[in-house]
């Protein structure tokens, strides 16, 4: 199979602003070790004084901070810069969600958890086309199990505030936690 068209940019700054600090800490390294100079915000007031500081070519940011929208991050970027390019990763994907990031400047769109592959496609990816989609996606139940962890961890790691904001029992839930992550 072949690779998709992509942009040979000459440089690859890259600003990623995400408030979960270990998918920010594990996103950042898979860049850097894909070639990128990387610099990172938890929020966006830090990352519109990144933008402010050195505008980077390339930005993948998260919708929902806990200061505000990470929109505000790719409008401000793409004002100090217009050709750069910007993805928005979210856990709360919708088609409104999706048009409204690309009416804001970004050049895509992918939910979370994004693989970094994925995430270079789409920042590299030749404008008006669209990446391949990945070789080996993630499964169904994969996405569920990272779903279920996230809420977990954003409810303090307890089991039944966690199951009833899943709508789910807790021992359904218990038995889910103990097993192993699905591939």
């Amino acid at each position: 199979m072949s690779s998709p068209p992509v942009v040979i940019a000459t440089e690859r700054t890259l600003l990623i602003v995400e408030d979960d600090k270990s998918f920010l800490q594990r996103l950042a390294r898979a860049m850097e070790a894909r070639g990128f100079e990387v610099r990172t915000a938890e929020s966006v007031g830090e990352g519109l004084q990144q933008v402010e500081a050195s505008a980077p070519a390339f930005a993948v940011v998260d919708m929902r901070l806990g200061d505000g929208n990470g929109l505000d991050v790719v409008s401000a970027l793409k004002q100090r810069r217009p050709e750069a390019r910007a993805i928005v990763l979210t856990g709360y994907g919708n088609i409104a969600t999706a048009v409204n990031a690309v009416k804001m400047g970004a050049v895509d769109y992918l939910s979370k958890p994004a693989d970094a592959d994925d995430v270079v496609n789409a920042l590299l990816a030749i404008e008006g086309r669209k990446a391949e989609p990945p070789e080996h996606p993630m499964s169904a139940d994969r996405v569920r199990w990272e779903h279920i962890q996230r809420i977990y961890e954003l409810c303090g790691r307890n089991v039944s505030e966690t199951a009833r904001r899943l709508n789910m029992h807790r021992r359904t839930l218990q038995r889910i936690l103990a097993k192993r992550a699905p591939r």
